[in-house]
């Protein structure tokens, strides 16, 4: 799917999400506060706002709302934003929020008119709705998100750096706030800004494909899931970002929902994230990576399985073609050392044919010192980080054969620190992790003896070439 489809289908997906909006907690609050009535002319008897702004506000809250702001649309901005900066009550900060939002629902083209507003005034566009992210009331703080998202993507002026860092930081927090009822309307907010390439980066910057899948390796319900799969998608259609997705390891994650998963739109989407891993990366060595990760977390089997059900979407069935295609070419093209590298870099360890093969490892072992000890420094960090006791014995098996097969392994191995993580495991719980641990500390061991033998050979002989008639070592008198 190319990405200006992509648009299309993410414009459609905003309409639909609009249509059922009653599964939104946002939207349901909503529908609630249009049936509430501000009385305006008492804001303007206090004078709490001018007479200018209430015949404004009147208007735009009435029949020929259409009419009025399209001819006074730089006063509907002003008093739309002088009213969100001067009012404090609650009630009605909702009511505007909810206003302004029907406003660019209607048309997108409106959200120019808070855009030349600003411009014209050099006053921010986003400064009021930004403050607003700090109030207590949960649907201001995101109705305001959801405002901000729609001026920053359908607007021709883009989010600020500084204002943009803030707004995805914000929104990445509220990700990981603990049962957050509006969770629906921050990952709608992030499905619209993924989809402009610079927003992309800077949530990259943020680190926040780590809380996505942060979030998604726990169990949340499918349309949360579906959301944030939809903003992994989105990001995979820039080439660079499809080529750096699995280093925070999607594909393990996205393989085992979309085993577990009942909802036909979360397979979808998760089938499309795979295309794009394998179709948009400009490195063909990466594609054939993420070709072999998949093979390694079993979609392979899914695929299969997928195949003999009938979907409404055709979409479906093309990506479950494509990918079945993709994945048994590679697997025909798949070497030994291909094949445990990927296991490594998906940290799932399990006792694998590879890892039991001394053909393996008398030819690969010192492979394992590519790309500065890549694969080296990730079993070292899954020693140090890991709990699942499978993991740790294979890792501390690996480093065992890896220092039996390469003369300087041992002294690679200390540098990184895993012979000590490998000696505190022999106090494991695990019994079998007891046991790997103490066969890798042998073999390192065993290492050194035999550097130790080699030793005492050199003093033996310089102790015979220092008897009396000999030459001296040093060649000095």
């Amino acid at each position: 799917m190319t990405e200006n489809m992509a648009d299309l289908m993410v414009s459609l997906h905003d309409d639909k999400i609009d249509m059922i909006a009653a599964t939104s907690v946002l939207q349901q609050q909503a529908g609630d506060i249009r049936q509430t009535k501000i009385n305006w002319q008492s804001y303007m008897q206090s004078q709490m706002i001018s007479s200018e702004d209430y015949n404004c506000v009147s208007a735009l809250d009435g029949d020929k709302k259409n009419s009025y702001l399209q001819q006074n649309q730089a006063q509907s901005a002003k008093t739309l934003l002088n009213l969100l900066s001067h009012v404090s009550k609650d009630q009605t900060i909702q009511y505007i929020l909810v206003m302004i939002d029907d406003l660019l629902q209607e048309d997108r083209t409106r959200v120019e008119i808070f855009h030349d507003y600003a411009t014209k005034r050099k006053e921010s566009v986003w400064g009021p709705f930004l403050n607003l992210l700090n109030r207590q009331d949960g649907f201001i703080v995101n109705m305001s998100s959801r405002i901000l998202a729609k001026l920053a993507c359908w607007g021709h002026e883009q989010m600020p750096k500084s204002d943009l860092n803030f707004y995805l930081q914000w929104l990445k927090d509220q990700l990981t706030v603990n049962s957050n009822e509006y969770i629906q309307s921050v990952g709608r907010c992030l499905q619209m800004m993924l989809r402009v390439d610079e927003y992309r980066f800077a949530f990259v910057s943020v680190d926040g494909i780590s809380t996505i899948v942060s979030i998604l390796s726990s169990r949340v319900n499918f349309q949360v899931q579906y959301q944030l799969v939809f903003c992994l998608w989105v990001l995979t259609f820039n080439p660079l970002l499809a080529e750096k997705m699995n280093k925070f390891n999607i594909i393990p994650i996205l393989a085992d929902i979309l085993n577990d998963c009942a909802k036909e739109k979360v397979t979808r989407i998760i089938l499309a994230v795979f295309r794009n891993l394998i179709e948009k990366p400009e490195d063909s060595q990466v594609s054939k990576e993420h070709c072999i990760a998949m093979v390694q977390c079993k979609v392979l089997k899914q695929l299969s399985i997928l195949e003999q059900r009938r979907f409404d979407d055709e979409d479906i069935s093309s990506d479950v073609e494509f990918l079945t295609e993709k994945l048994q070419n590679s697997v025909q093209d798949l070497s030994s050392f291909d094949e445990y590298s990927t296991e490594i870099k998906s940290g799932r360890l399990e006792w694998s044919p590879v890892h039991k093969s001394a053909k393996f490892w008398r030819e690969n072992a010192q492979r394992l010192n590519e790309k500065n000890y890549e694969l080296l420094r990730i079993l070292v960090h899954l020693l140090e980080t890991v709990k699942d006791p499978l993991v740790l014995s294979v890792a501390s098996f690996d480093i065992g054969e890896y220092v039996r097969h390469y003369p300087r392994g041992k002294r690679v191995i200390e540098q990184l620190g895993g012979k000590q993580l490998v000696m505190q495991l022999l106090s494991h719980e695990d019994p079998n992790v007891r046991y790997e641990a103490l066969l890798a500390v042998q073999k390192l061991m065993v290492h050194n003896w035999e550097y130790l033998g080699k030793q005492l050979e050199k003093d033996k002989e310089g102790a015979s070439a220092a008897k009396p008639g000999a030459a001296p070592i040093s060649g000095k008198a």
